[in-house]
Parts: structure tokens; sequence; C-alpha cells
């Protein structure tokens, strides 16, 4: 339940005044689209399935998002170091792969800018998370306290970071991969994900225009044309 004080961040999310004197450790972060429909299924396609292709339409629509970013990022940084959210290795074992590098590696491939330099051997996962479904926000915080870490803080020091990752629910997660590349010597840090689930923010009328979805620009309505378009995509195709 939101406080009748709350009022929308540079994001568009709807905070109490409580929650806006926490800075978050990121400068800002940005969505292709909500987490439902064609999306949501795309993703479970890739995550749960195995349809690695999918990776490939995913990051057609990062790469969306990402473009998005690029008048935020220093124009004096040689690289912007683009950090996927890292699996625990036992999951990704059990998985095969990492969703979000999947998904990162292919939007660079779309978006070809020399000045995104795509690390996976930066952050890492320390130790295995419960699942965040159900917990609360101090429960969520608590999981995710001390589950990643920095291999060498040198190639952090003075960088600006793009944080990749396929779904973006609370935050939670990013927002603990954030801290610990600021604590390593990162100048900023932007998040970019394929999707964000809305339902778990504010059901006002203005909450599309939020977290980097204006109402011109989101999922429903960019769906209708270009080349990240799920009616494009044949999901009978892509499954195993």
């Amino acid at each position: 339940m939101l406080s009748s004080y709350a009022e929308p961040d540079d994001d568009g999310l709807r905070r109490c005044p409580v929650c806006r004197r926490i800075d978050r450790p990121f400068s800002r972060a940005v969505a292709y689209g909500s987490y439902d429909g064609g999306l949501r299924e795309l993703i479970h396609l890739l995550k749960y399935n195995g349809v690695r292709p999918a990776a490939n339409v995913l990051g057609r629509m990062l790469a969306e998002s990402i473009a998005g970013l690029k008048e935020s990022f220093a124009q004096d940084q040689d690289k912007v170091l683009v950090i996927p959210v890292p699996l625990y290795k036992g999951k990704r074992h059990q998985r095969g792969f990492n969703q979000a590098e999947r998904i990162a590696s292919a939007a660079l491939r779309v978006l070809a800018q020399p000045e995104l330099q795509l690390r996976t051997d930066i952050l890492e996962r320390t130790r295995d998370t419960h699942s965040q479904i159900g917990l609360t926000s101090h429960q969520r915080r608590e999981n995710m306290r001390g589950a990643f870490a920095i291999s060498s803080a040198v190639q952090v020091t003075g960088r600006e970071v793009l944080i990749v990752d396929d779904v973006y629910t609370t935050g939670t997660t990013v927002s603990e991969c954030a801290k610990v590349l600021r604590r390593a010597g990162a100048a900023r840090v932007w998040v970019a994900t394929v999707a964000r689930t809305l339902k778990m923010a504010s059901k006002h009328a203005n909450e599309e225009a939020g977290f980097g979805l204006p109402k011109s620009r989101g999922f429903e309505e960019k769906s209708e044309e270009g080349e990240a378009s799920l009616e494009s995509v044949d999901f009978q195709t892509l499954r195993p």
C-alpha cells in the first residue's frame, strides 16, 4: 500500500518521502517492456526451457533499452563496462548458461558500439540465494546481502558500468550488484533489463510512464513495429 505522500521520482516510480531519501546505488534503470504476455513467455522459453535462440530476440529488445541510455554515458569514457548479473556456479551448471549474459551478448552485437565492452569476469556470485518470490523487502535485501563480489577492483575504478539482467522486479538484486561495484570504485552504475514487473510498483494511471517505459515507447505500442517486435516471433519454431 502506497503512502498518500508518495510522489514520482526521476524514473517515474512513486515512492514515499522516506524512500526518496534513500539514495539508490545506480543512476538510472531502463527496461524494454512489461513482464507479461508474450515477453514473459519469451523470457521463460530461454530461462526454463533452454530455448537459446530466444536470446537473440530478447537481445534486440535489450539493445533498444541500452540505446536510450547512450546520451547519459560520460563522453570522456573510453569504454562502458557491460556486466550481466551473474548466476551462482551451481545454478549456471544446472541451466547450462547465464541468460543475462546471452541476452547482453546479443544486444551488443545489434548495437555494434565499440565503447560498450562486455565483461563477465569482474562481478561474481559468491553464494546461492533463495527465490525472492514471496519475500518482504527486508527479507529480499537480507537474501542478497553479500551474494556478490568483485574479482578485481582496479578494473572498475573510475569506470562507468552498465548492469544487465532479464527482469527487474523490485531492484534488490541489481541494487546489491551496484553497491558492490560502487564500493569497488565505479564512477556511475546504470541498469538495463528486458522487462520490468510493473505490478510490483504503483498501480496509478501514470505508472507506465515510469522506469524508462514512457507510454510512447511502452511495450504494447512498441510491439506493433520495429525489429524487436514480438509479432515477428514464431514461438513454435523457438520451442525445442
